[in-house]
């Protein structure tokens, strides 16, 4: 933080939220000895500058190093992001634009201003860009550590079973979850192809996006597409079983011959199919329970033989569906770990570096 920022909140409320020091003196005895300016411009993966005002923007333009952020600036060789925040006049003077434009040169990536009313009253660009505008600009540019061409393939969402045109059998999947995991995926640069049943939700850019119904169709999208597939990842909600007979037209309660009862049929086993194959990719299934979630999910993973199970306990006072939050407990044959309660998104990019870690340990043995 800069002395400027201390003046509107403290670092103390920094240091509370975030559960990490904050750092405020280019000179400073607790740090000093080990050069901590240095230490933070090699530490970082990235160096995000928000808000910069005018003033930040002339220094760093200029080169001046005349306190920690602008020592640190011209030490960092990570990427270097700068999200501006000033009046509208500030922003559209030449100094500025020059400016702008010298730090553009030098490879600073930016980020807004966005327009619209200021603290001043005033109307223009020069707003701070939102602070999740910033987070997914500068997690979009820079992926975690795997294989460009790593090739995964996800299922979501939950399936269809049809009873009648009009009727179907399905769960309260939402398939938040594996979109997530998409995402997390394509900010790994992974080729991603995605199948998914129907959900109310937009699709992350995946290379392929297969959209389907019923378990049987997700059954056939799946083995069709499986060639090259470094990693398949089954977090759909597949139905277990579907109508034995469809009625091409709506089924009346008020027929004579309608029958009450429900005769079902087993659908296929997605995850089991992929993990029988001669050559298949490093298998990943989910359970999620009602109860005695960890027994479930260790007795899936020994009988379709995968080689990573994600198990959740939902219901109507757990996460998991219809739900923005997820907690985690994931097995393979050597071990476990528990990814606890937190938003879906987070969720998905931690799940996703355990996968990938255990997909490389596979592959180098």
């Amino acid at each position: 933080m800069t002395h400027a920022a201390c003046q509107f909140v403290t670092p103390l409320c920094f240091q509370a939220l975030s559960g990490h020091p904050v750092h405020t003196e280019l000179l400073d005895s607790n740090q000093e000895q080990s050069m901590g300016h240095i230490h933070l411009a090699r530490w970082a993966d990235c160096l995000v500058i928000a808000p910069a005002t005018a003033n930040r923007m002339a220094k760093m333009a200029q080169g001046i190093a005349d306190d920690l952020l602008s020592t640190l600036y011209l030490a960092a060789e990570c990427p270097v992001w700068l999200a501006p925040a000033m009046n509208q006049a500030m922003w559209r003077h030449p100094a500025t634009q020059r400016n702008l434009k010298t730090l553009q040169e030098d490879g600073v990536k930016i980020i807004g201003p966005a327009s619209g009313e200021q603290a001043c009253g005033e109307l223009g660009p020069g707003r701070l860009s939102e602070p999740s505008e910033i987070c997914a600009a500068v997690l979009a540019s820079k992926p975690v550590q795997t294989e460009p061409a790593l090739k995964i393939l996800i299922t979501a969402g939950p399936t269809r079973e049809a009873l009648d045109p009009v009727r179907f059998i399905s769960n309260r999947s939402s398939g938040k979850m594996g979109y997530a995991l998409a995402s997390a995926a394509i900010a790994a640069g992974a080729e991603v192809t995605l199948v998914s049943g129907p959900v109310n939700i937009p699709a992350p850019a995946v290379k392929r996006l297969i959209q389907v119904e019923s378990a049987q169709q997700m059954h056939d999208a799946v083995m069709a597409n499986i060639a090259n597939q470094a990693i398949v990842i089954g977090c759909a909600a597949v139905a277990d079983y579907r109508p034995a007979q469809f009625s091409s037209q709506k089924i009346k309660k008020t027929e004579q011959n309608f029958d009450s009862s429900l005769q079902l049929t087993r659908n296929p086993d997605i995850i089991a199919s992929v993990a029988a194959l001669d050559h298949r990719p490093f298998t990943v299934g989910f359970a999620a329970e009602t109860q005695d979630v960890e027994d479930y999910a260790l007795s899936k993973l020994r009988s379709k033989g995968l080689d990573m199970i994600a198990a959740n306990q939902v219901g109507l006072t757990a996460g998991g569906f219809d739900s923005e939050q997820n907690a985690l407990k994931v097995f393979w044959p050597e071990g476990e770990h528990d990814l606890g309660m937190t938003d879906k998104q987070t969720l998905a990019k931690q799940l996703l570096a355990l996968i990938i870690e255990k997909y490389h340990e596979k592959n180098s043995t």
